[in-house]
């Protein structure tokens, strides 16, 4: 069975290709350019950008299922071209050309943020409404995507979409922005944590749900894929156990945070770096689900989520092992 694969270079693109190719899979994945990160795998590495509709024509050739990871994420409140061409116009691109190859079935990569978390402390499952805010464009287009993605399910198109919460774990190559925080954590870089918190889920369980999604997700369906709530000072305390460090970052009140988001943006613009925390995010962390279920996937996908301490512990070693502090 052939696999072909969007966005394989991000955090769950490196884990899912490997995963997928140790299990026999024949897979091709879209690139840009060689990224390295699968030298000596056998993967069909196809140069195209999910912009350009003609370069997904080779991908798809003989594909039976497209994986579709390629996605902008940012977290800012400024609706710009790039966020919408990719998030929704890259995924329009994508499907029209995995329909027109004969591709059977088509795994769309979401988020839970495009559903409404609100009320927070009542469960949040598949049923919740798919969320019309405007003022995160990242969960906007991607909110708009999924609903056109599965409106295109028909009897020999199977969409199959994935609604990860925030996802965290080893071989973070970027890092992600979970990886910086944690590389940032753990350094000292980060002089105290803000109140909130979100739902964390190990990347390698993400990948195993994915890829039991090939056979045995449902077309026309989602599937919620999430750990558990936990808060942005229980992270940082997990992580300085799990490196052998004696801190404990405070916790510093939102007024305070708020107040330091013009000198976070002007030391990261110097650096190069995203903030570690803008407006936008201290929202999500403030206003997110605390009761995601994932029991649709449980049941349907044999999806299980281990213990974050367990992900963090991973997740340090691969870091200090790889020279990222």
């Amino acid at each position: 069975m052939r696999i072909a694969v969007t966005g394989a270079t991000g955090h769950v693109g490196v884990n899912l290709v490997k995963s997928l190719v140790s299990r026999g899979f024949d897979v091709a994945i879209l690139v840009r350019k060689n990224p390295g990160a699968f030298n000596g795998l056998d993967v069909k590495q196809v140069k195209g950008d999910v912009l350009l509709p003609d370069s997904l024509v080779d991908l798809c050739k003989d594909a039976d299922v497209v994986i579709h990871l390629a996605a902008l994420i940012t977290v800012g409140s400024k609706m710009n071209g790039g966020v919408v061409a990719i998030n929704v116009d890259g995924t329009k691109n994508i499907v029209t050309v995995a329909r027109k190859s004969g591709v059977r079935k088509f795994i769309h990569f979401s988020s839970v943020d495009t559903l409404v978390h609100k009320p927070i402390n009542e469960v949040m499952d598949e049923t919740r409404p798919i969320s019309n805010s405007t003022s995160n464009p990242y969960e906007y287009t991607k909110a708009i995507a999924e609903k056109w993605v599965l409106e295109q399910q028909s009897k020999d198109f199977d969409v199959v979409v994935l609604n990860p919460s925030v996802i965290v774990g080893p071989e973070d190559l970027g890092p992600s922005l979970m990886g910086s925080f944690i590389c940032d954590a753990i350094t000292g870089a980060i002089p105290g944590v803000i109140p909130g918190g979100y739902d964390f889920v190990d990347v390698r369980d993400v990948v195993n749900a994915t890829i039991n999604s090939i056979e045995k997700g449902r077309g026309g369906e989602k599937y919620i894929i999430s750990g558990r709530w936990v808060s942005v000072k229980e992270v940082s305390d997990l992580l300085a156990d799990v490196s052998g460090a004696k801190r404990k970052l405070p916790v510093y009140p939102l007024w305070l945070a708020k107040l330091g988001i013009p000198f976070l943006y002007m030391f990261s613009k110097l650096k190069g770096t995203q903030p570690i925390y803008n407006s936008e995010s201290l929202s999500i962390l403030q206003s997110s689900n605390r009761k995601i279920s994932a029991h649709k996937a449980k049941v349907e996908l044999d999806f299980h989520s281990r213990p974050l301490v367990e992900t963090l512990s991973d997740t340090y070693r691969w870091f200090k092992e790889n020279n990222y502090f």
